[in-house]
């Protein structure tokens, strides 16, 4: 597929996570076959004001094009400045703009989710970025109550100049709960004529099949299934390709992921930046003997306790998986 100029080979996106998608997380996503990684959301007000730890959410590498940086903000000629100075600085292959996040903090600035409410704003917002930018424009939006209004504010992205969207099927008021409703992204892919991008609640396999049979959309955007467990884009493509699921011995593979994370946040020189902790007990979500890991990470600060205590688990699992194929003979 395109996105503008831009040639995409998959429809498998990692999506914009504050907090998560680091440049190391996403250069291990993209070796697990995600097609199109994005930064975290990124505040044009703080670009304007050189913000060093803001500066490097836009780090990038060859591995990982294509890849785009989300931008975040309230006024059109701020985000319209701060994306030419992102393209500038960092060439991404494409810009995109932030009209979904419902955290409380952005909703308070006006921006995120709260411009849903203001389409003529998001109409400058788009325009001003398109005008500025070579760079594909793209947008993020989350849904409305009103089917209309969400149709009427898709449209009015496209006409801005936007390349592409992408839609999360939730309202502002749900954060993350409850379902995600893809008949938005069904009704926008029926009325655009760019490439729309369905996000919300694609877990896996299964998911990911009903969810691009229903819309019939371009892409999939998958966001906190990826956290800890960058190889869902694996299993995915392997469901979405033969229709079955891949045989992997997950704690294993969890433990592999998690061994190059913590090599590509160093080599990268970001484990200042991030929560190692944290971030280290994404990878045992799942995993039978989890918990008990999760505490153990919580009382240690050091990179290799860490991994220890993610090998003596999945042994333990290897162990009783043996013992249990012994008598079952």
């Amino acid at each position: 597929m395109k996105i503008g100029n831009v040639k995409i080979d998959g429809y498998l996106f990692l999506a914009p996570m504050a907090d998560v998608t680091n440049p190391a997380f996403r250069t291990l996503c993209k070796k697990h076959g995600a097609a199109m990684t994005y930064s975290e959301m990124i505040s044009a007000d703080a670009v304007l004001h050189g913000n060093i730890r803001t500066a490097s959410r836009g780090l990038s590498s060859e591995k990982e094009k294509p890849f785009a940086i989300q931008i975040f903000g309230n006024s059109a000629d701020t985000i319209g400045i701060a994306a030419s100075m992102i393209e500038e600085k960092y060439s991404p292959d494409i810009i995109d703009l932030n009209f979904g996040c419902p955290a409380n903090v952005l909703v308070k600035d006006g921006s995120g989710s709260a411009l849903l409410d203001f389409p003529e704003r998001i109409r400058e917002i788009v325009s001003a970025v398109y005008g500025k930018t070579e760079a594909p424009v793209t947008a993020k939006i989350r849904v409305l109550h009103d089917m209309k209004k969400t149709l009427d504010i898709a449209r009015t992205i496209e006409e801005a100049g936007a390349s592409a969207i992408t839609v999360h099927g939730r309202t502002q008021a749900q954060q993350y709960a409850g379902k995600a409703e893809h008949e938005y992204a069904r009704n926008i892919k029926k009325e655009l004529s760019i490439p729309v991008i369905a996000n919300g609640d694609i877990v896996d396999g299964l998911s990911a099949k009903q969810v691009l049979e229903h819309t019939g959309c371009d892409a999939l955007m998958i966001g906190r299934a990826a956290m800890g467990d960058p190889h869902v884009f694996t299993k995915i493509a392997h469901f979405l390709r033969t229709g079955e699921q891949l045989p992997t011995d997950e704690c294993t593979q969890r433990l592999a992921d998690l061994k190059e994370y913590l090599r590509l946040l160093e080599l990268y020189g970001l484990e200042e930046h991030v929560d190692i902790r944290m971030h280290a007990r994404w990878f045992t979500r799942g995993i039978k003997g989890g918990r008990h890991v999760r505490q153990g990470i919580s009382g240690t600060r050091e990179k290799r306790s860490i991994i220890q205590l993610m090998e003596s688990m999945c042994e333990q699992l290897s162990d009783k998986a043996t013992n249990n194929d012994f008598h079952g003979n």
